[in-house]
C-alpha cells in the first residue's frame, strides 16, 4: 500500500526544527514538531520559550511516494532507521505526545533504555487505562515509555493514579 499515509520521524540539522516543520507545511507534507513551555533566566527577567521537545526530530505522516519531496527539505538530514528502513511510529503515540504536551507543563525528554520492571495501568489523566512497564519511580515521577521512539517523558504522576497489574499484558 503505497498510498497509506505513516508517522516517521526525520533527523533535523541542529536547532532547525521548527523551521523544517514550516517548510514541511510550504510543501503540504503533514508534520508535528512537539514543543515544550520551558522558563529561561535571562540577566534582568525571566522568559518563556517554546523548544523542541525532541532535538534535531520532526514528525512527518507521509506515504512511500513522499518520501523523496521529504528528504528533498532544506534543513532535513534523513530519516530515524530501523534495520535499515524509516520506522514507523505508531499514531497513538503521536497522540499521546499530544495530550502529555496539553496536560503536563515543562517535561523533560529522557534517552530511555527499556528495563524488565512491574507491569502497570494508569487510573488517571492522559495516559488512563494505558498498560505499560515502569522504567523508574522517584518520589512521585513515573516514567512512560514510548517504544518505537527510543524515549521517555517525565512527568508528576501521584502513585496512588498507578495500579499494579499481575498479567503481562502490555498496551502502552
Amino acid at each position: 500500500m503505497q498510498n497509506s499515509k505513516n508517522w516517521y520521524a526525520v533527523y533535523t540539522r541542529p536547532k532547525w526544527e521548527k523551521r523544517v516543520a514550516e517548510l514541511l507545511v510550504k510543501k503540504g507534507i503533514e508534520n508535528y514538531c512537539p514543543v515544550n513551555k520551558v522558563l529561561r533566566q535571562r540577566s534582568d527577567r525571566k522568559v518563556l520559550l517554546y523548544e523542541p521537545l525532541f532535538t534535531s526530530y520532526v514528525f512527518v505522516h507521509i506515504s512511500y511516494a513522499e518520501r523523496i519531496c521529504t528528504l528533498e527539505t532544506d534543513g532535513l538530514l534523513n530519516f530515524v532507521s530501523w534495520l535499515g528502513k524509516p520506522a514507523v511510529i505508531k499514531a497513538e503515540e503521536i497522540d499521546i505526545i499530544k495530550r502529555f504536551l496539553n496536560t503536563h507543563k515543562y517535561v523533560n525528554v529522557e534517552k530511555s533504555e527499556l528495563n524488565c520492571r512491574d507491569k502497570i495501568r494508569i487510573l488517571n489523566g492522559p495516559l488512563m487505562m494505558k498498560e505499560g512497564e515502569i522504567i523508574e519511580v522517584r518520589n512521585k515521577k513515573v516514567k512512560v515509555s514510548l517504544p518505537s521512539i527510543g524515549y521517555t517523558l517525565v512527568a508528576e504522576v501521584d502513585r496512588n493514579n498507578v495500579e499494579k497489574l499481575e498479567h503481562d499484558t502490555v498496551q502502552l
